[in-house]
């Protein structure tokens, strides 16, 4: 079998993996003024390094890749195991371009600016392990190292309310994790080989009970459904959005949410036919998502608070696209999840460079940016319009693989998914309209020219939307094994 070209000495995935925390290391050590220099340089360094590994992945294979083991603790079964698939590259790219953009937005941090980069690269580190680990004991060890930073990003960072945002969205996830642990335990105990290998794991799970399958998908749904989320699991999410700072946010929406829909694929593959018994389920829960997360987005004045409950919306679209169980959905999830990624990322980065800017969110006080500020105003309407899946961005390509996944599923009801991309277009168009368009407001501040790094920041997103629009053969092959792999294991049982 064809293996990626990679010296035999080298441990890419461990070396990637370390690359934020020795840039953490060396910012503890030097100087503070050093310390954004450091923080963009491990960041650029890392992404480089998952380009690399991307632009060398063989994606006509379904299987894990660039695998590394290591026996970590033998009485459970546990090894210390990374690898990449189809599913897991895309998202470490993901998490390593958010990252970088973060830390290139984080010039509004003039206090503390040593422990915040510190922090915002263990984030990275610990979300890069999330994606690459092949055991589920260390996958779950990689869930729970995101916590820690982000607490106290949120309650040493945030707003007003940063304490109790940040208290919110730790005892949530908590909660979900400690069903997801039930059910990881009940796996364990279930499966033929007592082990925590995925793949292993899998297979050994193949002859057990339906019930107990679904027993298990259950702990798993309820975990991965708090940090997707899924409703009525998304109540932490508002206001640790508006709380957190807006580089945060970035790394929040972008790549946190999708650790949830990420995990959920991961556990749908090891008890299929639970997920098949439960696809109904699924699907009504996905179009409460659309359509609940789209009308609270609307009824909002704040800026950031609309963002958080779009993306309630948009995970909908993901959720959807997983419980359509074929191929078509499951490349509509997935091409939605890079996409939100970017366009919830530009749509936070934005707001909060107006925030900084004229220290408020409340969309009634603004207007006429495109006289006073065009180049926000072009980021502000590519952004919302990508949000809304508009030909030419990234969403587009997603919203028409999930729909004609939906189509193809459950016919008619699957339309319920254009109210919700309506309801979409409302606040999208409305937002756009009140920021850059109208009379211009007397009582607020001029608004500085964005800096080279700000600039940097958004043309990176705004590249990834519009190349993503016209171009998403790349990243669809890249994803392709695996993802006809997911396709097959449903198509025997459906």
């Amino acid at each position: 079998m064809e293996e990626p070209f990679v010296p035999s000495s080298m441990k890419p995935l461990l070396t990637l993996l370390l690359l934020p925390v020795l840039g953490a290391g060396l910012i503890l050590l030097l100087p503070s003024a050093r310390t954004r220099f450091v923080a963009i340089l491990s960041a650029t360094a890392t992404l480089a390094m998952t380009l690399w590994l991307a632009t060398g992945f063989i994606t006509t294979q379904g299987q894990w890749q660039l695998l590394e083991k290591t026996l970590w603790r033998p009485q459970s079964g546990s090894q210390f195991a990374l690898g990449v698939d189809g599913i897991a590259m895309p998202m470490l790219l993901l998490a390593a371009l958010l990252s970088l953009v973060a830390i290139l937005a984080s010039g509004g941090i003039k206090e503390r600016i040593k422990p915040y980069h510190i922090l915002i690269l263990l984030l990275e580190a610990a979300m890069l392990g999330v994606f690459m680990a092949q055991d589920w004991s260390i996958f779950y060890i990689f869930w729970e190292l995101t916590l820690l930073p982000l607490f106290f990003l949120i309650n040493a960072f945030g707003g007003k309310q940063r304490n109790r945002a940040a208290l919110n969205f730790v005892l949530y996830t908590m909660g979900g994790s400690v069903f997801m642990l039930i059910a990881l335990l009940l796996a364990f105990d279930a499966s033929q080989v007592h082990t925590f290998l995925m793949k292993e794991m899998a297979e050994g799970l193949r002859g057990i009970s339906k019930e107990l399958q679904i027993l298990i998908f259950a702990g798993f749904l309820i975990g991965f459904g708090v940090k997707m989320p899924i409703f009525p699991l998304h109540g932490w999410l508002p206001l640790a959005h508006v709380e957190a700072p807006s580089p945060v946010s970035i790394l929040l929406s972008g790549a946190l949410l999708k650790m949830g829909s990420y995990g959920l694929i991961r556990a749908a593959m090891m008890v299929p036919d639970a997920v098949v018994t439960l696809r109904e389920l699924l699907a009504t829960l996905a179009f409460i998502n659309l359509i609940h997360g789209g009308v609270l987005a609307w009824k909002q004045t704040d800026l950031k608070g609309m963002v958080a409950y779009s993306s309630v919306s948009h995970m909908g679209v993901v959720l959807l696209g997983i419980a359509a169980l074929n191929h078509d959905g499951i490349t509509g999830a997935m091409l939605q999840m890079v996409s939100h990624g970017l366009t919830a990322g530009a749509m936070f980065l934005i707001i909060g460079l107006l925030y900084e800017r004229t220290h408020t969110r409340d969309i009634r006080e603004y207007g006429s940016l495109t006289r006073v500020a065009p180049r926000l105003s072009f980021f502000v309407a590519l952004a919302f319009m990508a949000s809304v899946g508009v030909p030419g961005t990234s969403g587009f390509i997603a919203e028409l693989h999930v729909m004609l996944a939906g189509l193809e599923r459950w016919g008619w009801p699957a339309a319920l998914l254009s109210v919700g991309m309506l309801v979409s277009a409302a606040y999208a168009v409305r937002t756009v309209g009140c920021l850059c368009t109208g009379p211009e407001q007397p009582k607020l501040p001029a608004i500085h020219p964005l800096g080279r790094m700000e600039l940097a920041a958004a043309g990176i997103l705004a590249i990834g939307i519009v190349t993503l629009g016209f171009l998403p053969a790349p990243l669809i092959d890249l994803m392709a094994g695996s993802l006809t792999r997911f396709g097959d294991l449903f198509a025997a049982r459906l």
